[in-house]
């Protein structure tokens, strides 16, 4: 029996995270589980897509049952303890902020196994965690979060970062993974706690 790498893990935990926090915000708008089923989908497997199509490679979720399935498993969670979830409002950003750190890490390791340089890394690792969230959005017709002014795809380019400079550095791969996805979900959290946010663009009423 052939056990799953540390990446595989992480992946699935990801997939489980971010389907998650589409499903809750689908209930939250009312949508039958059909609908929450494919915001849920959409959410967890929708940066990872369009990675893999960037990077030229048959997106993960179609040699691998599992990422659809973990999805279904994240339907049933929510339907069991749907009311818990619901009326808890730290539960969307737990399970989004471990969905982004997570994927982070999957998009900039892979990039790098396929020879791809740093930047490119940094890129695919902030389009694995943050694309997902913006399909999600798009789907329940919400500005994506990424276009607000909290601090969300620049943590990302953060965790993408500290991947590349461990892995430059030589470090142990699972370390470099833990340390750039914790460095995402701690810069996500602090600059919740503290309302740190970028600059807003003014327009010309603003003026």
């Amino acid at each position: 029996m052939e056990f799953p790498r540390f990446m595989e893990i992480l992946d699935f935990i990801g997939t489980f995270a971010f389907a998650i926090s589409g499903i809750r915000l689908a209930s939250a708008k009312r949508f039958d589980l059909f609908g929450a089923y494919v915001v849920g989908v959409v959410t967890a497997i929708g940066g990872g897509t369009l990675r893999d199509l960037m990077l030229g490679v048959t997106p993960i979720w179609m040699t691998n049952p599992m990422y659809l399935i973990c999805s279904g498993i994240a339907l049933f969670w929510v339907i069991i303890f749907g009311k818990r979830l619901i009326h808890q409002q730290n539960t969307f950003f737990i399970f989004d902020t471990i969905g982004l750190a997570l994927f982070t890490v999957v998009g900039a390791e892979k990039a790098l196994a396929m020879g791809f340089p740093l930047w490119v890394a940094v890129v695919m690792g902030t389009i694995t965690g943050a694309a997902g969230g913006v399909f999600r959005d798009v789907f329940i017709n919400e500005i994506p979060l990424i276009f607000r002014k909290e601090i969300y795809a620049l943590a990302c380019i953060i965790g993408g970062l500290c991947y590349g400079l461990f892995d430059w550095m030589g470090v142990d791969q699972m370390i470099t993974q833990c340390v750039s996805g914790f460095s995402v979900f701690l810069v996500r959290v602090l600059a919740v706690k503290y309302h740190l946010c970028l600059p807003i663009l003014k327009g010309e009423d603003d003026e």
